[in-house]
């Protein structure tokens, strides 16, 4: 085996913890692919016949991709910071994709990746390679030409932000479906008290329907939270539930066109955040194609004839 076949293969051997690494990072799985492809360039051209960790070498070279496309992001946005939603792993309720469940190892949420975009660029660095996969600060310092004392004032900063806003959802999936089905079922029956008390009185309803879009919004609140969720009512019939990071959520399918995917973070038995991205240009880079699958097969099923 000749050292480019090595390298490839050792490369192909971390990459489910490089993709994972830059989805932290960026929020999104189709710029991390992008963030591990470009890191193999980069590494295929160099010597790493002298790397005594590989893995952290690899890390570090996914890290530093991303922390550039994070700083172009910046310069280039033009939505506003709060009403951007991250990129979702979305999959199906029966059997989560594998691929998917590598990126999302340690459960990774919608919320929490909503507060991760808030952090500068260093900030997010700092925080995903320490607290997330344990990277010295010492090794983190080059990337961001920073001291590691400067880098850990940086974890600590992002920590406590990420503490005080980032909800920890309930582990039972089955109780999360709970509370997203009655949240449903009160949206479809304009019962206005049941939305209210599925609720928490601080809930959060991010919408991000696309730059200039009048349907990208953030409410908050119970009440005005639940007013605006009594008009999901008309969309039952064409809910589909799903995973959505790893939690209970939905897809809004119609005529086998995914129109949406809904996140849903439920603690303590009550939902804080609706997590709801609509804009079409965002979900024709996600898989979805699953969830057309399914729309159409019950289309069909519902369409066919009675045996008598």
């Amino acid at each position: 085996m000749d050292e480019h076949d090595w390298l490839t293969e050792r490369f192909e051997e971390h990459r489910p913890r490089l993709r994972a690494v830059a989805y932290r990072m960026l929020g999104s799985v189709s710029e991390a692919e992008d963030a591990v492809q470009d890191a193999w360039l980069r590494v295929s051209r160099a010597d790493a016949t002298e790397v005594a960790n590989l893995g952290g070498w690899l890390t570090t070279v996914v890290a530093r991709v991303c922390l550039n496309v994070l700083r172009s992001r910046g310069r280039r946005r033009e939505e506003p910071l709060d009403a951007r939603l991250p990129e979702p792993v979305v999959s199906p309720e029966t059997g989560a994709d594998p691929e998917h469940a590598a990126v999302l190892a340690d459960s990774v949420g919608l919320a929490l990746l909503v507060v991760l975009e808030t952090l500068t660029p260093a900030e997010r660095l700092a925080f995903v390679l320490h607290d997330m996969f344990a990277v010295p600060f010492e090794e983190i310092a080059p990337l961001v030409e920073r001291s590691p004392a400067a880098v850990r004032q940086l974890a600590s900063r992002a920590r406590r932000r990420v503490r005080g806003q980032s909800p920890v959802p309930d582990p039972d999936l089955a109780r999360q479906r709970a509370v997203v089905d009655a949240f449903f079922a009160a949206a479809r029956d304009g019962d206005l008290d049941a939305l209210v008390a599925v609720l928490h009185p601080d809930v959060v309803l991010r919408s991000d329907a696309g730059t200039g879009s009048r349907h990208t919004v953030v409410l908050t609140g119970a009440r005005t939270v639940a007013g605006q969720a009594v008009t999901f009512g008309r969309l039952h019939p064409f809910l589909r539930p799903a995973l959505v990071n790893g939690a209970a959520g939905a897809v809004v399918v119609a005529q086998g066109r995914p129109l949406s995917v809904l996140g849903f973070t439920v603690t303590g038995g009550r939902i804080v955040a609706v997590d709801v991205l609509s804009d079409p240009e965002r979900l024709r880079r996600l898989d979805l194609a699953a969830f057309g699958q399914l729309a159409s097969a019950r289309s069909c099923s519902s369409d066919a004839p009675r045996r008598q």
